[in-house]
C-alpha cells in the first residue's frame, strides 16, 4: 500500500476548492483503495450486545471473535437484566417512539420518571433536569440557548468539540484557556469584559483520560462572576464517592451552574440530560433549537436508563464503581512501563502512538490479534499525538486485561511506539 493511503487526517476530506463534490469523491477513492488491501478496520459490526468479548464483522466480510474496549458501557448497565427488563415494559407501554419534540406532543410519564431518578441521584434538590436525545446535543443546545453575540465562552483547550459548536453556533466571543490549567483561566477571565461569561471544562477528559481540577476552576470562574458548566459525560456515575461525577469528587458538586451529563457512558444507554436552576433548564428545555426540533428520547431507552440511574445509587452499583476503578487501574499499570499513556488516570487508558502513519495497520493488527479499540488521530488531538483508547469496564476480567496489554504492547513493538525494548 503506498504511503499516500496511509498518510491519512480526517480533515483531508473536509473542503474542496471547487463547486463540485470533490471531497467525498476523494474521500471514496481513499476508502475503496484501504478496503482492496484489506486495512479498513473502522465502522466493523459488533453483532451482540457491548459485553468485554464481542463478535465482530469487519465491512469485508471477516469475522472476527475480539476483546471490546472500543465501546463504553463502563458498568456493564446497558445489558442488566433489570435494565433490559424496563425497556421492554416502556416498550409494551409506550410503543416504538415518543412521535413528536418534548416541547410538544414528545413527552411521555416514562421521561418526568427518567428525570426524577436523575435528580435523586445527583442530590441536588433546588434543581431541574432537561432531557435530550444525545450527550452531544446537551452541550451544544445549552450553549448556544444562553449565550449571545457580546458573550464569552471560555473553555479548556481539550474540551469536547461539542462545546465549541455550542459555542460557534452562539456567536459568542470564544477564549481558550491552557488544558487543566486554572492559572491560565485566571489570566483569561481577567482581560474580559464584564459580560455574560461562561467557563467550560469536563470532569474526565475524553481524549486524554485524565480528570478536571474542577475545585480550582470552579473557584477561578466563580471568582470573576462567571458561570460554569461541566461536562461529566464520561464520569457521571463513576468517579465521587457516590458516583456523581469528579465535581462530587472535588466538593464542588453544588457550585456547577450548568451540570451536564450523558446516558451513553456509565449508563449504557443513549441521550443526556442538563441539571441546572429550574429556571435556567425549563429556558434551556425550549430555547435549544437541536432539542425543540428533534424528536424525544424514545421511550424504552428513557425507562431503562431510569433502571440503570437507581442502580448506580444502590449497594450492587457501588460495587461496580469500585471493580472498575480497580480494573482501570490494573491496565494502566501493565501498560505503562511499555507505551506512553499520557496523562490518564482513569477508565479511559490512552496509549499514544504519535504518527498518524500508523493508524490503519495499527488498528488492523490490534483486531486481528483480538483487541477492538478506539482511535483519536488529528485534528481531534495535535498532529503527531495520535493514540488509541481502551474503554475499561467492571465487566472486564483480570484475565482479559492482561491479553489486551499484551496485544497492544506486541504491536507497540512491532510498529515501533514502544517505550521499552524487547525482552525488557
Amino acid at each position: 500500500m503506498s504511503r499516500d493511503h496511509l498518510d491519512v487526517t480526517y480533515d483531508m476530506f473536509m473542503s474542496s476548492l471547487t463547486d463540485e463534490a470533490a471531497e467525498s469523491t476523494r474521500f471514496g477513492a481513499w476508502v475503496r483503495a484501504v478496503e482492496a488491501d484489506r486495512l479498513f478496520a473502522f465502522e466493523a459490526r459488533h453483532t451482540g450486545a457491548q459485553r468485554p468479548e464481542v463478535a465482530l464483522e469487519r465491512v469485508d466480510g471477516e469475522a472476527l471473535q475480539v476483546l471490546n474496549l472500543s465501546a463504553y458501557n463502563y458498568l456493564g448497565l446497558g445489558y442488566h437484566p433489570d435494565v433490559i427488563e424496563a425497556a421492554i415494559g416502556a416498550l409494551r407501554t409506550h410503543g416504538l417512539g415518543a412521535g413528536s419534540s418534548p416541547v410538544h406532543a414528545g413527552t411521555l410519564s416514562v421521561h418526568a420518571e427518567l428525570e426524577r431518578a436523575l435528580l435523586d441521584f445527583v442530590g441536588l434538590p433546588d434543581r431541574a433536569a432537561t432531557l435530550f436525545s444525545s450527550g452531544y446535543a446537551v452541550n451544544v443546545g445549552t450553549v448556544s440557548a444562553l449565550m449571545r453575540r457580546h458573550h464569552h465562552v471560555v473553555m479548556d483547550r481539550a474540551a469536547h468539540m461539542s462545546i465549541l459548536e455550542g459555542a460557534q453556533l452562539s456567536r459568542s466571543n470564544l477564549h481558550y484557556f491552557e488544558h487543566n490549567d486554572p492559572d491560565d483561566l485566571r489570566r483569561v477571565l481577567a482581560g474580559l469584559s464584564e459580560r455574560r461569561t461562561l467557563v467550560c471544562t469536563e470532569g474526565v477528559f475524553s481524549a486524554d483520560g485524565d480528570r478536571g481540577r474542577l475545585r480550582e476552576v470552579v473557584r477561578a470562574a466563580k471568582d470573576a462572576g462567571a458561570w460554569v458548566l461541566v461536562d461529566e459525560a464520561h464520569s457521571f456515575g463513576v468517579a465521587g464517592p457516590n458516583g456523581r461525577g469528579v465535581a462530587e469528587e472535588e466538593g464542588v458538586l453544588d457550585e456547577v451552574d450548568l451540570f451536564v451529563l450523558t446516558f451513553s457512558k456509565a449508563l449504557g444507554g443513549v441521550g443526556g440530560a442538563l441539571v441546572a436552576r429550574p429556571d435556567i433548564a425549563r429556558y434551556v428545555a425550549w430555547y435549544a433549537r437541536c432539542r425543540m426540533f428533534s424528536c424525544a428520547i424514545d421511550p424504552a431507552v428513557s425507562a431503562g436508563v431510569a433502571r440503570a440511574v437507581q442502580l448506580l445509587g444502590s449497594g450492587e452499583g457501588a460495587k461496580r464503581r469500585v471493580r472498575l476503578q480497580e480494573r482501570a487501574a490494573h491496565l494502566r499499570a501493565r501498560l505503562r512501563p511499555h507505551v506512553d499513556l499520557g496523562l490518564s488516570d482513569s477508565w479511559i487508558v490512552t496509549v499514544t502512538y504519535g504518527e498518524e502513519t500508523r493508524t490503519l495497520p495499527l488498528l488492523d493488527r490490534l483486531q486481528r490479534h483480538g483487541l477492538d479499540a478506539s482511535v483519536l488521530q488529528f485534528p481531534a488531538v495535535p498532529a503527531g499525538e495520535a493514540r488509541i483508547r481502551l474503554f475499561v469496564t467492571s465487566e472486564h476480567t483480570i484475565e482479559q486485561l492482561d491479553r489486551a496489554a499484551d496485544i497492544v504492547i506486541e504491536a507497540a513493538r512491532a510498529l515501533g511506539f514502544a517505550t521499552t525494548p524487547q525482552g525488557s
